[in-house]
């Protein structure tokens, strides 16, 4: 491919010179003889200012974002509007447009995004179709897996990652799209098939400044990332934000449906839940069809309706849903049970915001009441991140549970005990009893150690995640190693995990 074939399409507004080209990369530290470097404007950083780098390391053409930077002498050069649409049209071009030779689910909200995703990748699967999934836990390759670095990856990574699965023989897509994403154009000249929002809670105001360019950026997905508006719209109808939503989506998409426990064009009847699976009608606007699912509480009958709607728009049959939806499994670390024949339940889920909090701990009551338990929930708040969550957080952990303990999350930057102390103005009003332990892993053993017979220990907050990010660095730490470690010490032996029971 030569330098005008791999920008033809961008938003070019001056170019230069032709060379033939082996790669692209917008990060200079990966260049490659015979590539071209895409300089671009990030949020921390500016690509310009290694230009020369990337020219030293072997690049042979440049896409700049900048008019006012000098093309270098013998180097194929382009000013792009737009860098990161320019990156997008550019690794399309490069991995010969893969996203077009795939039908493509988008689900994006604050919570229940990678369930969902998980949810409609499985049942496609077991419909026989071949797929790739992008979330935040991992990426899947017609059947391959690969650990997440980013919720949504940059559009040179997720143009790999489909060119990766056309190759394989993949037709559908799946993934996650962050707020992030959308607001800074990674998904730019992606063309999504079908589009689904699950709710909107607050989260990433650090990033946002307010709900109302966070419920924006969302916007994006329903109409069109540089593509034509998505064919299907299936969106939450019992969430606030439904309502601005779907005037929206009904002005942009083909079809648009609305989903929610008692009301919508899906929504569910003769609800049954028990402490190993629920049993439910969902209705649909042709039919009602009888489904069980090993997965627990409301929060996931509103995930299994969305996973649903999206796979009957995606054709899957509606007479073998049943025998699907009983057939899935939940993605690691949301609700995953950690057992060590201990005779209380230890829960690790990624619940990170108020209204995550809320559920989780409303769905652990529900199991501990009959047997008169306590629900105790071990939770901290992510450093550098939306401070005006914490005391919120605090205050849901406080009215969900018997017994809080307050330590870190990932504190990043900041000093532990500036966050704890941010979460008390939300915490103590409640009345709870509540522990204080910055150490994560020292609260973990605490929390343990305060459990009786029959009651359910939620370890909220990192899920699925393998480290934790603190001044010092990235350091390995698993909730649900950790959590078996401290059981041991307890006394308790025997390992287990589970990822679909209660007992």
């Amino acid at each position: 491919m030569d330098f005008f074939q791999l920008i033809d399409g961008a938003e070019i507004l001056s170019c230069s010179g032709n060379a033939g080209i082996r790669g692209l990369d917008y990060d200079s530290r990966r260049i490659e003889p015979g590539w071209c470097f895409v300089a671009m404007r990030g949020g921390t950083t500016d690509g310009n200012r290694y230009i020369d780098t990337a020219i030293k390391a072997g690049a042979v053409a440049v896409v700049s974002d900048s008019a006012t930077e000098p093309p270098r002498e013998g180097v194929a050069w382009a000013v792009a509007a737009h860098g990161r649409r320019a990156l997008a049209r550019l690794s399309a071009n490069f991995y010969k447009k893969p996203a077009e030779k795939l039908a493509i689910t988008g689900v994006t909200g604050t919570n229940g995004k990678t369930t969902t995703t998980y949810l409609v990748e499985s049942l496609l699967q077991q419909a026989g179709r071949k797929t790739a999934m992008v979330g935040t836990v991992e990426y899947h390759i017609a059947g391959r897996v690969i650990p997440s670095p980013h919720t949504t990856p940059e559009s040179l990574e997720l143009n790999r990652v489909f060119h990766e699965a056309v190759a394989q023989g993949a037709t559908e897509a799946v993934m996650e799209v962050s707020s992030h994403a959308l607001a800074q154009e990674r998904v730019y000249g992606v063309p999504f098939d079908v589009a689904v929002f699950t709710n909107l809670t607050r989260d990433h105001l650090d990033f946002h400044g307010t709900m109302e360019n966070y419920f924006r950026a969302k916007t994006f997905l329903f109409t069109g990332c540089g593509t034509e508006p998505p064919r299907v719209a299936i969106i939450n109808g019992d969430d606030p934000y439904s309502e601005p939503l779907l005037k929206i989506a009904r002005k942009h998409n083909e079809k648009v449906y609305t989903y929610g426990l008692a009301s919508g064009d899906f929504h569910a009847e003769k609800l049954d839940m028990t402490p190993v699976g629920t049993r439910f009608e969902i209705v649909t606007p042709e039919r009602r069809i009888e489904v069980f699912s090993p997965l627990l509480g409301k929060v996931n009958v509103y995930n299994l309706l969305a996973a649903c709607a999206a796979a009957m728009e995606r054709g899957i049959n509606a007479d073998r849903l049943n025998e699907f939806v009983t057939g899935i499994s939940r993605p690691p670390g949301r609700f995953e049970r950690v057992d060590a024949g201990q005779p209380f339940s230890v829960i690790v889920d990624y619940a990170h915001t108020d209204d995550a909090l809320r559920n989780v701990t409303s769905l652990a009551r529900e199991f501990v009441r009959a047997d008169g338990g306590r629900v105790i929930t071990l939770f901290g708040c992510g450093g550098d991140r939306d401070k005006t969550k914490r005391p919120l957080m605090g205050k849901a952990a406080g009215e969900g549970s018997d017994l809080v303990v307050l330590t870190s999350d990932n504190p990043r930057s900041e000093d532990p005990q500036a966050i704890i102390n941010d979460v008390l103005p939300g915490l103590e009003p409640t009345g709870t009893k509540f522990i204080v332990e910055a150490d994560r892993r020292k609260a973990i053993a605490i929390a343990v150690a305060h459990a009786r017979p029959g009651d359910m220990v939620i370890l909220a907050g990192k899920g699925h995640e393998k480290t934790q990010t603190t001044r010092e660095g990235v350091h390995p730490f698993d909730d649900v190693k950790v959590a078996l470690q401290a059981l041991h010490g307890a006394g308790y032996g025997a390992p287990q995990l589970h990822g679909s029971r209660i007992g």
